[in-house]
């Protein structure tokens, strides 16, 4: 008998979930949701934590609800138990926003992928947060119409995760940035609250505009569920063009030039310092150099709403100014591909890794400079280093893009991640430049957030994080502490 009750408790035992599986909340979350909706051990750990990362989720689990409802009814259980959580797009972002602890909640979108509903004569589309930029911008097309938001990421990032970063990319320039594209929200609040926001009109000036309060945020006092996106008509012209220049004063002469005599239909200004375009147009690269890689300076420029015939008359007129020194233009949409194939092989770089991914923002008028000084920083503070700053960006809305290597003899290690990161943030503050344009802060600006906000708008973001997370349940730790 003894030995029978022996046996019996040990199947008993056997029976008992171990590990995560044990945890209330994740029982709790089982219960409400499923269990494949719930995954824990090597389900989620095995999962990457993010583009350009080497490690993988580390999280108590990952839950995959299918509606905001159940987006609801996650925030109630982790709010009953305290329990932190952090939401997940396609997990393309690069300052650590998405990053998870052992200890915490992933919540992934990657389940709430509808398109709802497109709306020709309205020009909107209503979407789950979960969707994939590239398909919504496919199904616009397919309706006549256009979704201007375009990234290099199209085509993994989510609309909820381009929303909570306020991402920017290739036509801020002409469209804005995320928050000029979306016209209502609906969002759950930390303690499973549903704002249902879901404005369709362009214009509405009845009280707040609460659905700002969520875009650019990161995820850190609400979670996106569905958003009304704001479409444009489809364009019958474009046209695309690699252009060299000489030096920077004229690029900054060409951009006003060929915008005024473009008539407004400039969509896309990228700007490669030659360093760059030698780097994404040699070999390993896959892409052949359009011009000859002997120039300072190559803009990518692109109009939606006019065509070649309007791009030749004012490549002219900047040939005649001695603005430019050559350039070509495309004559159908695979040179225009292998364009823009240039400006995307970002991932090149990698052959000089470790590197260091930098996003900033600052007036065109004080860009020269503050390269210069970055570049100069660079060398004194790596002394006989092999440095490279791989440098791109769209200039025509003041964003710049850093890729800093400073040579394989260099530690990889905080210090190193820390010295390069003072002498790129360090040279905004004097000219009140922004340590992100477009990519956010997560954990990885945080330290330098009081570069570019003041302590009274730093005070002013945490005020609002505790009235709207008072328990600090959502992405806890991001931006700042409170």
């Amino acid at each position: 008998m003894a030995e029978m009750r022996s046996t019996s408790q040990t199947s008993k035992h056997q029976r008992q979930p171990a590990g995560a599986d044990a945890d209330p909340v994740v029982v709790a979350l089982r219960l409400e949701l499923g269990a494949s909706a719930v995954l824990t051990g090597a389900d989620a750990q095995g999962r990457s934590a993010g583009i350009w990362r080497n490690d993988s989720v580390q999280a108590k689990a990952i839950v995959r609800p299918t509606s905001t409802a159940e987006v609801a009814s996650v925030m109630r259980i982790c709010t009953t138990f305290d329990q932190p959580i952090v939401a997940h797009g396609g997990l393309t972002g690069l300052v650590a926003s998405g990053i998870t602890n052992p200890d915490e909640i992933a919540l992934s979108l990657e389940r709430m992928t509808a398109i709802e509903e497109v709306h020709e004569l309205d020009r909107t589309m209503v979407v789950q947060s979960g969707a994939i930029l590239q398909v919504v911008q496919e199904t616009a097309e397919q309706h006549g119409l256009m979704f201007p938001l375009d990234l290099g990421a199209r085509g993994s990032c989510t609309i909820g995760g381009n929303l909570s970063t306020n991402a920017g990319g290739n036509r801020v320039v002409r469209y804005g940035m995320a928050r000029d594209m979306v016209l209502g929200l609906e969002v759950v609040l930390a303690d499973g609250t549903v704002l249902s926001s879901m404005n369709r009109m362009i214009k509405n000036n009845a009280g707040f505009d609460l659905k700002q309060l969520f875009v650019g945020t990161e995820g850190s006092l609400g979670i996106i569920t569905r958003a009304v996106l704001r479409l444009r008509e489809a364009p019958a012209k474009r046209a695309t063009m690699l252009v060299g220049i000489e030096s920077f004063d004229k690029l900054g002469k060409f951009l006003k030039q060929f915008d005024g005599s473009t008539g407004g239909t400039l969509s896309a200004f990228e700007v490669l310092w030659n360093n760059f375009y030698t780097l994404v147009t040699s070999e390993p690269a896959t892409q052949q150099p359009p011009l000859a890689q002997d120039m300072p300076y190559y803009v990518l420029v692109e109009t939606i709403g006019s065509d070649n015939a309007a791009a030749e008359e004012a490549l002219a007129e900047a040939l005649e100014q001695s603005l430019i020194v050559d350039a070509v233009l495309v004559q159908n949409e695979a040179q225009r591909q292998n364009l823009w194939a240039i400006r995307d092989d970002v991932e090149q770089c990698f052959r000089y890794a470790p590197v260091y991914t930098f996003d900033v923002s600052l007036r065109l008028s004080c860009m020269e400079a503050y390269v210069d000084e970055v570049n100069a920083r660079l060398k004194k503070a790596f002394v006989n280093a092999d440095i490279r700053n791989f440098t791109f960006g769209h200039l025509g809305d003041g964003n710049l893009h850093f890729l800093v290597s400073v040579g394989a003899g260099v530690e990889e290690c905080a210090a190193t991640r820390e010295g390069v990161e003072r002498c790129v943030y360090e040279p905004l503050a004097a000219i009140e430049g922004s340590i992100s344009g477009e990519h956010g802060i997560g954990l990885e600006k945080k330290p330098w957030l009081s570069i570019s906000r003041t302590p009274i708008e730093i005070a002013l973001m945490r005020q609002l994080k505790l009235t709207l997370d008072p328990k600090g349940l959502l992405n806890r730790g991001k931006i700042f502490d409170v």
